[in-house]
């Protein structure tokens, strides 16, 4: 039975850190599920539609990484998948709090689960997507921390006030 594990996120956009994580986690399972999290209560900058397809063309060519999307609770998700793992990136000591919060509650909800934490290159752990998005309003470079097609997505989000 193939290993599956779920990444789920907002991805608004997909980073290079982020994608670092799903190479980290395709080394450990077979199959890693990038999923993009429908989150009402987020004002996302890019819609669900574009999430999706920016998150596609940058694992396009990865085997054993796909993209899907969810919404409601991840345990059940992950059940409909066949998986019992989530994995989360960790940046910081500081993402730990919220990341324990969120382990322990799919524990609660679904025991079998199990939350496993990667940490992401040195080069990628101070980057989030709320940093990149500041940047790239105020026109600075982003090519640096986006794969490519995220870059292309940011670039057309915030026209000309964004360098490659």
């Amino acid at each position: 039975m193939p290993r599956i594990a779920v990444y789920p996120g907002s991805f608004d956009p997909i980073t290079n850190g982020h994608m670092d994580i799903v190479r980290r986690a395709r080394r450990l399972f077979d199959k890693v599920i990038l999923t993009v999290a429908v989150n009402r209560s987020k004002n996302s900058t890019f819609t669900l539609k574009e999430r999706v397809a920016m998150a596609k063309a940058c694992v396009r060519g990865l085997s054993g990484v796909e993209v899907d999307t969810f919404e409601g609770l991840l345990v059940d998700y992950l059940k409909k998948r066949g998986s019992r793992v989530i994995i989360r990136g960790v940046r910081a000591v500081s993402d730990m709090e919220y990341e324990f919060q969120m382990a322990s509650m799919n524990r609660a909800i679904s025991p079998e689960v199990e939350s496993v934490f990667l940490m992401p290159d040195e080069r990628y752990t101070y980057l989030s997507s709320s940093i990149i998005k500041e940047v790239a309003r105020m026109g600075a470079r982003v090519g640096d921390y986006l794969p490519a097609p995220a870059v292309e997505a940011v670039r057309k989000r915030f026209s000309r006030r964004t360098r490659p």
